[in-house]
């Protein structure tokens, strides 16, 4: 059984004191590093979230230059059908067969003009979608430099304090040791108030 030890009042109020200049130093140490921590996490939020429009965008780029394909088969297509037609309406016998492969050739041809200008609206569209891919890009090259620098100079500030924080953290948790519960509790409420 581990016998707790008694402190007298004196003791305890020295070690009160201590332990309020050692966690008046931490306060200090931890202030050095201010809002760096949670502008690295900014960033990072920011960089995973142009990651992702990059990704959509790439995705949607990948969806017109489908689309355009598909237009560009359709368009091979109704040229197969007008020459399919023409080879017909050179063996039609009758005058109303001939009107009708005619308005097939003609609805063919159509079709082809509607091919094609969906075809140009999708590279306009992908045109205006690389810019934006490449806007998105750049931005997100400038948020990760920074994101870099700011990291690093976390890392630094860490670096620079983590041995004197760690140790005073050890002391802290002696000297708490020494304080009666109650007068411990008391002592954390106005800390974090």
């Amino acid at each position: 059984m581990v016998k707790k030890v008694e402190y007298s009042v004196e003791e305890k109020l020295r070690a009160m004191y201590d332990l309020q200049l050692i966690d008046s130093r931490i306060d200090k140490i931890r202030s050095v590093r201010g809002e760096l921590p949670l502008e690295v996490e900014d960033l990072e939020d920011e960089v995973e979230g142009l990651d992702f429009r990059i990704n959509k965008i790439n995705e949607e780029l990948s969806e017109l230059e489908s689309g355009i394909k598909e237009k560009q088969n359709k368009i091979e297509e109704s040229k197969a059908m007008i020459t399919k037609y023409n080879d017909q309406q050179k063996n039609v016998r009758n005058n109303r067969a001939f009107e009708s492969l005619s308005k097939e050739i003609e609805f063919q041809e159509l079709e082809i003009q509607y091919s094609e200008k969906q075809i140009n609206e999708l590279k306009t569209e992908i045109e205006e979608k690389k810019e934006k891919l490449e806007e998105t890009t750049t931005l997100k090259d400038e948020r990760k430099a920074h994101l870099d620098h700011k990291k690093d100079e976390l890392n630094s500030i860490m670096k620079e304090t983590e041995k004197e924080e760690s140790a005073l953290m050890k002391k802290s948790e002696e000297f708490e040791k020494k304080i009666d519960d109650s007068l411990l509790i008391s002592y954390k409420k106005i800390r974090s108030s």
